[in-house]
């Protein structure tokens, strides 16, 4: 017989931000989401088709038994709904938001507020690549056993500067996140997600509290001065939640590799490494 906090535990709805312009890789005709990067075998033949880029996290949260998700897009991608229709080519129920803020990705969660806020958010970037393929799987069993309020899957980087870098303990307890330092002795980055409603919520606060300053500004952890209103890391936003008593946690994968393709170069090297 299951146990209570199995019977309920909420489902378990993906989050796919695609807010971007994709400035560093225009001009482009197609959002880059849809970059075609490797093969996939498609239809009743296993006809041999291209996967765009999207395509490699859908399969991830699929494989963990996420069925539900939601593309929250900047008005004008609509190659992307074109493309993945219902999601009945990755056995998937899929929809769509639209996002008018370019204030950065916390803000374009926050779009999705009403449609998941009773829900666990499996958070993945359309268009990051990483393995390993069980990457949600695990990411999501270990929120499912210790009932945190966030758990990072961590990757190994050495390109900090690009990245919300991660500290914790032994027994896997996030006590911070330095979004692109510009030295530090950290290893490992977050790339994906898995949250309960109590994030979900405390990222609607946040915002609105943001909103109701007198003179709007972006909370920096860890520092005195604050700064200009720039683009808000959602990395900032789990710091802020760490500090209020939010229980955030993480699954390394020590082995795992992880590859942003918003970047020419990075975007050589995934075709490359995919195609052949």
């Amino acid at each position: 017989m299951s146990s209570k906090n199995q019977i309920d535990l909420p489902e378990v709805i993906g989050l796919l931000p695609a807010g971007g312009q994709a400035t560093r890789l225009a001009p482009l005709p197609l959002s880059k989401e849809l970059y075609p990067i490797g093969f996939h075998a498609a239809g009743q033949d296993s006809t041999c088709r291209p996967k765009v880029v999207a395509h490699y996290v859908l399969e991830k949260m699929r494989r963990a038994g996420i069925t539900k998700a939601y593309f929250v897009l900047r008005p004008g991608k609509w190659d992307i709904p074109a493309y993945f229709g219902d999601g009945a080519m990755l056995d998937m129920h899929l929809a769509y938001l639209t996002v008018h803020v370019s204030d950065g990705v916390p803000y374009t969660l926050n779009q999705a507020y009403p449609f998941v806020r009773e829900a666990r958010v499996a958070l993945g970037f359309p268009d990051i690549l990483f393995q390993p393929e069980d990457s949600f799987e695990h990411v999501l069993a270990h929120q499912t056993a210790t009932q945190a309020d966030v758990v990072l899957g961590l990757f190994p980087t050495d390109q900090y500067q690009k990245a919300g870098m991660v500290e914790f303990d032994a027994i896997g307890r996030v006590s911070r996140i330095v979004e692109k330092p510009q030295q530090t002795t950290l290893r490992y980055m977050w790339a994906i997600a898995v949250w309960t409603p109590r994030f979900t919520q405390f990222l609607r606060d946040y915002l609105q509290e943001i909103a109701h300053t007198e003179q709007p500004h972006i909370k920096q952890p860890h520092t005195k001065q604050q700064l200009p209103v720039r683009e808000l890391p959602i990395g900032d936003v789990m710091q802020s939640a760490i500090e209020a008593g939010l229980r955030v946690e993480a699954e390394p994968f020590a082995d795992g590799t992880y590859l942003d393709v918003g970047t020419p170069d990075d975007l050589k090297r995934a075709i490359r490494d995919l195609t052949n």
